[in-house]
């Protein structure tokens, strides 16, 4: 069976997006205070951060799910792609992985300081902001890295 570009695309998407949404708010609370424990931030930086954080999640990581799309769309082979799309969870987790891979990338971790910092200076007209929200995000990618591969490993994906 021959999948669509659209029906990849849609895939990949919701597999990836799942994946990120998969925090509640509890657990995103307190991933904020951890982070903000380690780095050393002091006041109310967490609260700011944390109000920085939902609006920004969803907007930008559509944008950059979508990059991610485009770029292996362009890349990879359909038939490797449709063989990704199975559903399986092995090839689910490949995908979240690949994903967090090209946003490690040195093009996508350029674009993710300016787009952090661009809605940093839109939320509050601080870039010190903007930049911690980039430090998180990067801190809470490297999480979700580690749990995937931790439940590939397992084999609970």
């Amino acid at each position: 069976m021959s999948m669509a570009p659209k029906e990849i695309r849609v895939h990949i998407f919701t597999v990836i997006i799942r994946k990120i949404e998969k925090q509640d708010e509890g657990r995103r609370e307190e991933a904020l205070k951890e982070f903000m424990a380690v780095t050393g931030t002091a006041g109310n930086a967490s609260d700011q951060v944390a109000s920085l954080i939902p609006p920004i999640m969803h907007d930008l990581y559509e944008k950059w799910i979508t990059m991610f799309i485009d770029r292996l769309l362009e890349t990879v082979p359909s038939q490797n792609l449709e063989l990704l799309c199975d559903g399986s969870d092995d090839n689910n987790a490949a995908l979240v992985l690949a994903y967090i891979m090209f946003l490690e990338s040195e093009r996508m971790e350029k674009q993710i300081d300016e787009d952090l910092k661009e809605h940093g200076l839109a939320a509050s007209g601080n870039n010190d902001l903007g930049d911690l929200a980039a430090n998180y995000l990067r801190a809470q990618m490297a999480k979700i890295a580690a749990q995937t591969n931790k439940d590939e490993v397992s084999g609970n994906c």
